[in-house]
């Protein structure tokens, strides 16, 4: 029995991994992945607990991990990520259901939570580009007029763009005065920037920071879980 578990185990961590990456690389280069991808990642999956004699287990595993299905649902339905995203995780709970390689806990969560730390980094790239800009004596918020509050928060979710690529806009005009606009961009159904020289928000492949997750999740288990339990 235990052998039988690790091996599927191991087969589905590199199942896992495998779609995972190729999806993202996919991600990136076209930010659109169909459906059919999921579908039959998820059905291979599904199979692999065909390799065990005692298939209930593995079953019961699956049933656990897929708690978090209606979760990104919801999540992809009121546009926060999109749909590859929800499909993406749900895929990863029937391959691989809370696998991990460390001591530490996962639960059904765990590569959604880790990938939402993951989500600082971009912060961080945001204030570094913006902060190099100001210090070329580039006046970033030329013709806005702001509180400093509302520029704070846009050099953190974005910057300036000379010629903007998969990104969001978050500058508008109001009487001939630009305005910083905030608004939460749903991930599907909002069109891409391509004016140039405007505030954006990067459109980021979030598929990137759940590989990201699942990574951690195999080698470390669930970050924000461990802390709170130490």
């Amino acid at each position: 029995m235990i052998e039988s578990l690790l091996n599927y185990n191991i087969i589905g961590i590199g199942l896992a991994l495998i779609m995972l990456v190729i999806g993202s690389v996919i991600d990136i280069w076209k930010r659109e992945i169909h459906d059919y991808y999921w579908i039959g990642f998820g059905s291979v999956g599904f199979l692999l607990i065909f390799i065990n004699s005692d298939i209930l287990p593995y079953l019961l595993s699956i049933g656990i991990a897929l708690i978090i299905a209606p979760f990104v649902i919801f999540i992809w339905r009121i546009g926060l990520f999109g749909g590859a995203d929800a499909f993406a995780l749900i895929a990863l709970a029937v391959i691989a259901p809370m696998a991990t390689l460390s001591e530490n806990p996962v639960t059904p969560f765990t590569s959604l939570s880790n990938a939402a730390i993951l989500f600082i980094i971009p912060f961080g790239v945001n204030i570094l580009r913006n902060l190099i800009s100001i210090a070329k004596h580039e006046n970033i918020f030329e013709g806005f007029d702001e509180s400093r509050f509302k520029k704070i928060c846009a050099m953190l979710i974005g910057y300036k763009a000379k010629n903007p690529k998969f990104c969001f806009s978050i500058e508008k005009t109001e009487k001939g005065i630009k305005k910083i606009n905030l608004t939460v961009h749903h991930a599907e159904n909002e069109e891409y920037c391509t004016k140039p020289n405007t505030w954006i928000t990067p459109g980021i492949p979030y598929l990137l920071l759940i590989t990201g997750g699942f990574i951690i999740q195999l080698l470390y288990g669930d970050f924000l879980l461990s802390f709170f339990i130490k």
